[in-house]
């Protein structure tokens, strides 16, 4: 099938890589040279010339997609795994990613990052189109790759990516665990859940309690399972791939923990982390404001301290799980200094809610708001009006250290979401496969049409990409490193992978992608959210290229 020997192709793909980082080089110094005003960055020209930075973002986040490819097939070649469904793989890829970086880059349905708006010209694309550059881009773009890697999904239905040859063993048993889990209690009753907009079952939370979830990645001194992000990275992709509802149960568990842990107090530790580990008490993150969004700046809650408590007057919306929850992680504003400055958090516990009764607290009041998808878990709005939290609550027990306490948890949290996009992707995949195999149109299946097997192939090559560059997030993260760069291009890249996947995957179902009684109508709207939360993607993009160009250096 591949007319490039095994060493040659790893070879090839190494040397493509050095030719994209040169590629990127230019273009954060041509980037740079638009937004930067005696040697610093300007915002005000950070926003003007948003198409520039959002495409060098893109182009960083292909580069590194690129770049952690590369290392998956050296590490597969090492360990004697290399074999022809990874090969193809890897190639197609390669191909797909190298020609768009030139041939432009799809940060959205209707917009195109081409090297022209990053002011290169068209010396700087024939500098980067190398002759190991379009070798690769012809040969991974053959109709032949694409074709067999579709007939290797076809003969593993349901099972593709299971066996993930660059994990160890640990890992590799974890994901047969929670893959098992997920399709055995979630995935036959996942679509029920959401036609009826029901809470996921108590029962399956409390499945998920036994089988350590919700203190994963906390320590076994405070009762967690001491696991890595990789591990992480590993059930949340398997639970999402059942229903992103029960793969994002943890999430609210994975922020209140990494809130405690890096800026609680040792008492807070002692107290919260084993609650949280066990199950006990399920989180939610209360952080987002009406009028507010993205803007953590303008938040306008209150926090008045009165004697031994701090009263909260305000409004929250789009908060998750926020009636079943014990406790919340609440942003609130506790002193006059302007913007961040005067933000706090605060672990404030609540009385689970009722049927009949959401939020039975005093001083709490809210409601649900109505949601095309992601709804397991269901999203609420919030009024508090004395609402009444004792000050041992407040975390690190420290006035204004709300927003630089939020920031620490935003490496974990995007890296976990990427890995939800992972699992939504491979979820929209594998509907995608089952009913391009039993569905006959003009005498045979729908997989034997060519463009049936191309959108699911650029499936399985998406999924790839993005799973390697969210585990090499986590691997960075394991390992102490900052990653937040990392982490945002697993998130950015993720989401459109799953939107990706979710929309070609109803398209393959055609009329019947748009019956609800279709699983894949549920994937779809699920799919959307996750360009939304946990950073926009327009917000993810605009971070990704600060980090750059402040440190041009990378």
């Amino acid at each position: 099938m591949l007319s490039l020997s095994l060493p040659h192709l790893l070879a090839k793909c190494e040397e493509a890589v050095l030719s994209a980082e040169g590629f990127l080089a230019a273009a954060k110094s041509s980037v740079a040279g638009l937004v930067t005003t005696d040697g610093k960055i300007s915002a005000e020209a950070l926003d003007r010339e948003q198409r520039a930075t959002h495409g060098l973002s893109w182009l960083a986040t292909y580069v590194e997609a690129l770049r952690q490819a590369a290392r998956w097939g050296r590490h597969l070649e090492h360990e004697k795994k290399f074999g022809e469904i990874e090969q193809l793989l890897l190639l197609a890829g390669f191909a797909e990613y190298l020609a768009q970086i030139v041939g432009g880059i799809q940060m959205s349905q209707n917009e195109i990052a081409r090297p022209y708006d990053l002011g290169l010209d068209d010396s700087d694309s024939a500098g980067f189109w190398t002759e190991t550059v379009r070798e690769l881009v012809v040969t991974g773009q053959r109709p032949e790759v694409r074709a067999a890697i579709a007939d290797y999904m076809g003969k593993h239905a349901g099972a593709m990516f299971i066996g993930e040859p660059g994990l160890d063993d640990t890992m590799s048993l974890i994901r047969e665990q929670f893959f098992r889990f997920a399709q055995d209690k979630v995935a036959p009753f996942a679509h029920q859940w959401h036609l009826k907009d029901e809470l996921i079952p108590i029962e399956v939370v409390k499945e998920l309690s036994d089988l350590g979830v919700f203190g994963l990645t906390i320590s076994e001194d405070y009762g967690g399972a001491g696991l890595s992000k990789t591990a992480m990275c590993v059930v949340s992709e398997e639970l999402s791939r059942g229903y992103i509802g029960v793969g994002s149960l943890a999430t609210r568990s994975e922020i209140a923990a990494e809130l405690i842990l890096t800026g609680g107090t040792k008492d807070q530790k002692e107290h919260w982390l084993p609650l949280i580990a066990s199950g006990e008490k399920l989180p939610t993150a209360v952080f987002t404001e009406p009028g507010g969004g993205s803007d953590v700046a303008a938040l306008k809650t209150r926090g008045v301290k009165e004697g031994e408590v701090y009263k909260i007057t305000g409004n929250k919306t789009w908060i998750t799980h926020a009636a079943r929850a014990d406790m919340m992680t609440l942003l609130v504003r506790t002193t006059s200094a302007p913007g961040y400055r005067g933000l706090s958090m605060f672990l404030a516990e609540k009385p689970r809610g009722t049927d009949k009764e959401i939020f039975p607290a005093q001083g709490m009041s809210g409601g649900e708001i109505g949601v095309l998808g992601y709804r397991g878990m269901k999203e609420y709005e919030i009024g508090f009006d004395g609402f009444e939290v004792p000050a041992a609550n407040l975390l690190g027990r420290e006035e204004g250290q709300g927003f630089k306490q939020l920031m620490q948890t935003f490496e974990s949290a995007r890296i976990q979401t990427a890995a939800r996009a992972v699992g939504v992707a491979l979820c929209a995949m594998d509907l995608g496969v089952r009913y391009a195999l039993d569905r006959q149109q003009f005498g045979k299946s729908l997989m034997e049409f060519p463009r049936v097997r191309d959108k699911l192939a650029m499936m399985a090559v998406e999924i790839m990409m993005t799973r390697q560059l969210s585990y090499y997030a986590a691997r960075e993260k394991d390992e102490g490193r900052r990653c937040d760069l990392e982490a945002g291009m697993a998130k950015l890249l993720g989401a459109r992978v799953a939107w990706s996947c979710a929309d070609n995957a109803l398209q393959i179902h055609g009329g019947n992608g748009f019956a609800l009684e279709y699983p894949i109508s549920r994937v779809l709207c699920d799919a959307r959210i996750l360009n939304i939360f946990e950073g926009a993607a327009e917000i993810q993009a605009n971070v990704i290229a600060r980090r750059l160009l402040e440190d041009r250096s990378n």
